[in-house]
């Protein structure tokens, strides 16, 4: 069992904190909040910036309480609804493969995170500690991890992504 509770700590630390990481950059690298804000503009996720804000603490708390292992199908569902948005208003006229920025690497961190959700955090984590790993996992876990996240990105989808009109992308 400890071989199982090493590797779910692995995928769990690994895809938490490179998710965590993605968030951490669009509020301290490069552009920044102004550069995330106004690109989420360009796309249609308007108001940019508060699309910038809830995309970037999304991530940097989905990923850490991932890794952690603390309310795993919640940090799930937050990852999973960030990649749902992603890969539809960025990724999805590209294909699927990732080299043509395709939405493959958007599937596949939901994907895991969903997986995750289900599995539950396993032995080594914060849920574990608490008691209540047993109660978040299999089937509650998917559909709090994977069926909430979907539901969570669809509904911001719908609520504020306006793309903009062929004429209007071609001159931005």
């Amino acid at each position: 069992m400890d071989e199982m509770n090493l590797a779910m700590l692995i995928l769990r630390v690994g895809i938490g904190l490179t998710f965590a990481a993605h968030g951490y950059g669009k509020i301290f690298q490069g552009g920044r909040i102004p550069g995330t804000a106004g690109w989420f503009d360009s796309m249609g996720m308007k108001p940019g910036k508060l699309h910038a804000w809830m995309a970037a603490l999304t991530e940097i708390g989905a990923g850490l309480l991932l890794a952690l292992g603390f309310l795993t199908p919640l940090a799930a569902a937050g990852m999973v609804g960030v990649m749902v948005v992603a890969a539809w208003t960025v990724h999805r006229h590209n294909g699927f493969m990732i080299v043509r920025e395709g939405w493959e690497y958007t599937f596949v961190l939901a994907v895991v995170a969903a997986s995750v959700a289900t599995l539950g955090p396993m032995e080594w984590s914060v849920d574990s500690a608490l008691g209540i790993d047993d109660d978040w996992d299999g089937y509650v876990g998917l559909a709090i991890g994977a069926g909430g996240g979907v539901l969570a990105g669809l509904t911001q989808l719908a609520v504020f992504y306006r793309p903009p009109k062929p004429d209007e992308a071609a001159s931005q």
